[in-house]
């Protein structure tokens, strides 16, 4: 029911152009169904255990993602692009692939945090092996042993607070 609701509601949010229509609401209704019906039928499939950090309940897990997106994610993004722009007009950048380990026991965790890192602009996640280390290619090679925090900002931290 909470993903009807979620793609619901976000089709709606999305397709908003100042008035809300009976189609609208109908191609609304029809898509989140799918969506459901799909997302139903994947978990039956291939059941997944999943590890979502100590004591997260699915709400508080829902609520920190949603806070972190709309907080240190957007706010990194975008001073990320502001400093990605200004190196690439100026021709200042120092490209290369670092290795760092964010300590991250769930699958998830490292998703979650390869995907925030290939979404802000200068860094990209090039793999991860068997052990947890993240090989990012980065845009501006501070040094040749760089913390974590240098390379991916607080996002690793956020990772681990979420997903454990």
């Amino acid at each position: 029911m909470a993903i009807f609701v979620i793609t619901f509601i976000t089709f709606i949010l999305l397709s908003f152009d100042g008035s809300i229509t009976i189609q609208e609401v109908a191609k609304g209704v029809v898509l989140a169904l799918a969506i459901t019906i799909a997302a139903f039928t994947v978990e039956r499939l291939s059941p997944v255990h999943r590890h979502w950090g100590p004591g997260k309940s699915g709400f508080a897990k829902w609520a920190s993602i949603i806070y972190y997106i709309l907080g240190p994610f957007a706010a990194g993004l975008y001073k990320a692009n502001v400093d990605a722009a200004k190196r690439i007009v100026l021709g200042k950048t120092n490209p290369g692939i670092v290795r760092f380990h964010p300590k991250l026991r769930s699958e998830e965790g490292k998703a979650f945090l390869a995907n925030s890192i290939a979404l802000t602009t200068g860094a990209l996640t090039v793999d991860i092996d068997e052990e947890g280390y993240f090989y990012v290619h980065w845009i501006d090679v501070e040094s040749i042993n760089p913390t974590e925090e240098q390379i991916c900002g607080p996002y690793a931290k956020w990772a681990r607070r979420i997903f454990g």
